[in-house]
């Protein structure tokens, strides 16, 4: 099912509560808007959230000939959705498994989810290294045009963290396209102001010892916020802000570069 597949981009984070599925959603969208063909692939099972912020909560998946039909955003079908909430009767149902049915779950998203031809599959994990990382490495390890974004948020916890997912990726054999630097600094709606109230620089600090690279700072803004919810992309809504740029920029280098990713995985001695 990934053969038709161009790039897969797994977006990673260290803890919990750092923006990843926002990032994976906005980068989404941005490529959507850019004219890619994208997919989105929610394997958060105990927090799927991806379906609330595209607005696709009343949504269901169906079985057709070939596998899994994702739920699409547009009627293009340039955007594709599949998530484990789509599965669920309610936003309030807890799936209480154990290890081994997540691992069965995770891969029927891999093996038998109908993409069709995509520029980029977006793959939003739960945050740390536990049985779901391990099963989407197991089953993407011979994927060439495989690599992964890290998401970190300034405070030295969840650079700590992410420390922990450099070197997950070096042992597992992923390329690490770079790392993203999200609620670096609070813009004020009303005067664009930006304050560092959770500091800045950390994710950046990161990438220079790791030798990975850097893709930008996204700061918090309640402008952006506001669009979880309603499936909307921030550079369509929002052109000129900071969030929009990174986006833009992000996609750039996507575009640019090769479809293995960066070939620069190895973490520094110092981590």
């Amino acid at each position: 099912m990934l053969e038709d597949v161009k790039q897969i981009l797994l977006v990673l984070s260290g803890k919990g509560g750092v923006g990843k599925s926002t990032v994976s959603t906005q980068l989404a969208l941005t490529l959507k808007v850019r004219g890619y063909k994208v997919g989105l692939l929610d394997i958060d099972l105990c927090g799927p959230s991806v379906p609330y912020l595209l607005n696709l909560e009343s949504q269901s998946v169906h079985q057709g000939p070939d596998g899994w039909v994702p739920v699409y955003l547009d009627n293009e079908q340039r955007l594709g959705v599949m998530s484990i909430g789509f599965l669920l009767s309610s936003r309030n149902d807890a799936v209480v498994w154990r290890g081994p049915k997540k691992t069965s779950m995770i891969k029927q998203f891999l093996e038998d989810v109908y993409w069709q031809d995509l520029d980029y599959l977006i793959i939003d994990t739960p945050p740390g290294t536990s049985d779901e990382h391990i099963t989407v490495m197991e089953n993407l390890r011979h994927v060439p045009q495989c690599s992964a974004i890290l998401v970190t948020t300034p405070q030295a916890v969840a650079i700590e963290d992410v420390r922990k997912e450099i070197t997950f990726c070096k042992k597992t054999g992923i390329s690490i396209f770079g790392i993203i630097e999200n609620m670096s600094g609070y813009v004020c709606p009303e005067c664009s102001e930006c304050t560092n109230i959770f500091s800045s620089g950390g994710g950046k600090s990161l990438s220079e010892i790791a030798r990975v690279p850097f893709l930008g700072s996204i700061p918090i803004d309640p402008r952006v916020g506001m669009l979880a919810g309603q499936g909307k992309a921030a550079v369509s809504e929002l052109p000129n802000c900071t969030t929009s740029k990174m986006f833009d920029e992000l996609v750039r280098k996507l575009s640019k570069s090769p479809t293995n990713g960066n070939s620069e995985t190895s973490a520094n001695e110092d981590l």
